[in-house]
Parts: C-alpha cells; structure tokens; sequence
C-alpha cells in the first residue's frame, strides 16, 4: 500500500468513525460521541501527515508531530496548526475519560459529558476532517 493509499484510507475510517458518533449523538450518548470524535481526529490527523510524507507516532495525540511537520502541509492546513493541535491534545485528554469515567472520584463516563461536550466535539472533528480531506485531494 503507497503512502497516498494509507493516507485515504486513514481518512476513510475518520469519516466512518465520525458518521458513528452521529449515530450516537441521536442517542444522547454524550461521552461515546466524544470519545469517537476523538478517534475521528486521530485517524484524520494521522492521514495528513501519511499524506505529506511524516513519520505517524504510535500514539492518540499527534500534536507534536504536526509541528515538527509544518513546513510540509499544505499552506491553507498550515493556516490552521493552531486549531489542528488544540483539537488533538484536547480529544486526547478526554479519551479515556469519555470510556472509562474518572475513577479517582468514582463518576460513570456518562455522568462526565454533557450535549454542549458533545456538540463542541462533533463540530471540531467535522472541521478536522475537512481540513484534511482538502489536503488528501
């Protein structure tokens, strides 16, 4: 598989992955559709920058790896490294709370996230995905 191949399909499975937190959007499951828009944001990030020829840390926030890579992404996606890093690092800190809730207090996950989390997620993996959908094509 070509790096371009990897790259789309990266950013097949993000567009699958946010259609899923859609779905569970509608059943008000509001920390599933964080913690898959958090997925979506990865597997975004990661396309673009299997798209501009970067190493792909094995890791969930790719932040770091957009900086070091920012002279290669296209300029409107270079615009936006700001927004492209904030989302990662914040997603990734919600991970595994919007899974496993906060065991230290003993709180569900469901009792942790609310529709504004849900809704503020959603319109940032949707914003992700098309930054680097533009940058796939």
């Amino acid at each position: 598989m070509t790096a371009d191949e990897m790259a789309r399909s990266f950013l097949g499975r993000a567009k699958t992955v946010l259609r899923e937190a859609e779905r569970l959007y509608e059943d008000e499951a509001w920390n599933l559709v964080v913690r898959r828009c958090q997925e979506a944001v990865e597997l975004a990030l990661k396309g673009l920058l299997r798209t501009v020829g970067a190493e792909v840390p094995r890791v969930h926030d790719v932040s770091g790896a957009l900086r070091r890579n920012l002279d290669r992404l296209p300029v409107a996606v270079a615009a936006e490294i700001d927004t492209l890093v904030s989302a990662s690092r914040r997603l990734r800190e919600e991970r595994e709370l919007a899974f496993y809730g906060d065991e230290e207090t003993d709180t569900e996950a469901e009792a942790l996230f609310s529709r504004t989390d849900a809704d503020e997620a959603l319109q940032t993996a949707r914003h992700v995905i098309a930054l680097c959908g533009g940058a796939n094509q």
